[in-house]
């Protein structure tokens, strides 16, 4: 179907999808005051464009990790896309390949890490660490051998924030899926792969390190070669920590408004962890991204890029493959044409200067 913006885009997916499903897909926790406040924060920045700066073409690659791409637009680790479309992950890694950029698969997804790979795409693995270090390192040693080039650790999810939404539907995985890269230690926990809201919340209690500290990210480090980025970080003081600790970078996340409600919006808290940072180290940033316009103000505030979790599944919704391409040409074409007017020649140019 055709749609001009996101806005529409999360409409025709609500009518595409199961309500339960959607409900899963668009909820965040409690009061849902972070969740939309995601989106409204990047309304209150203004921009202030440069004049007559003949920037017909600007540029707007960057190399993250030695990966070049030719935009900054990543794609966020999201949980259960088979609820979305039949292609589940594996046709988001297909899109992520066919848009030139990097797809970051969840621990929870519907897809093996093994059959997403197989999309040749740019593959980053998100991880969560487990009481059970074998199982942090088995899910690892699979992303090593499967040509994953970085691992996300998530570190603001020590146990799972309180969703509504999924307490009143009820709701479950349909027969069909299941979080498949998790299943055998499921079975083992003696838990339904399928009843997410309550089975899934037991086993982040449970099988989840629900006291994780940096030693056990310098354990992560010494167990593998490929770089460590933390998703999650918006404290100045957890910024600060990172750039003494083994890892290659941070995403300043809120989880999508899904953990702890009322927490500072991603793009609030970017200016002061970029201050801290001061280039050190890439930072990426996700959480109520919809315009081209947000993605150059993250990137004007110090983002190196940018992560996009909930539109991706709409397009998939929509479209399967070529929704979710869609997507990302959709961001990428509003992002060209905000520099264009803004008057800037390069992502590398944008600072503080151009917003308000």
């Amino acid at each position: 179907m055709n749609w001009v913006n996101l806005y529409e885009l999360e409409l025709i997916a609500k009518n595409k999808v199961e309500k339960t499903a959607f409900d899963y897909i668009a909820s965040g926790a409690t009061d849902e005051i972070t969740l939309r406040n995601n989106v409204e924060a990047y309304k209150r920045i203004q921009l202030i464009p440069k004049r007559l700066t003949s920037n017909k073409h600007p540029k707007t690659n960057i190399d993250l990790f030695g990966h070049k791409m030719d935009y900054p637009i990543l794609i966020a680790p999201t949980a259960f896309h088979g609820l979305s479309h039949k292609d589940a992950e594996v046709g988001t890694a297909i899109a992520a390949e066919a848009s030139g950029t990097t797809m970051i698969l969840s621990t929870l997804s519907n897809s093996t890490i093994e059959d997403v790979a197989q999309s040749n795409a740019n593959l980053w693995f998100q991880l969560y660490i487990f009481n059970d270090r074998d199982i942090t390192l088995e899910l690892v040693k699979k992303a090593e051998k499967n040509n994953y080039k970085a691992i996300v650790v998530t570190v603001d999810a020590p146990i799972l924030g309180k969703r509504e939404q999924d307490i009143r539907n009820e709701f479950h995985l349909p027969d069909h899926l299941s979080i498949i890269n998790l299943a055998h230690y499921m079975d083992a926990a003696q838990l339904d792969q399928r009843v997410a809201a309550s089975s899934l919340e037991r086993f982040f209690k449970e099988q989840l390190n629900n006291e994780l500290t940096w030693d056990d990210i310098d354990w992560l480090a010494a167990q593998t070669k490929l770089p460590i980025i933390l998703k999650g970080i918006l404290h100045p003081e957890d910024a600060k920590r990172s750039l003494d600790a083994n890892i290659a970078g941070i995403v300043v996340s809120n989880h999508g408004g899904r953990q702890l409600d009322t927490e500072i919006a991603s793009i609030e808290a970017l200016p002061e962890i970029s201050n801290v940072i001061q280039g050190k180290m890439p930072i990426l940033l996700d959480g109520g991204i919809r315009r081209g316009t947000d993605i150059l103000k993250a990137l004007a505030l110090g983002a190196s890029g940018v992560l996009i979790g909930r539109p991706i599944v709409w397009g998939l919704a929509d479209d399967g493959v070529n929704g979710s391409i869609k997507v990302i040409e959709f961001l990428r074409d509003e992002l060209v044409q905000s520099m264009q007017l803004i008057g800037c020649k390069s992502i590398k140019e944008l600072n503080t200067s151009f917003i308000k």
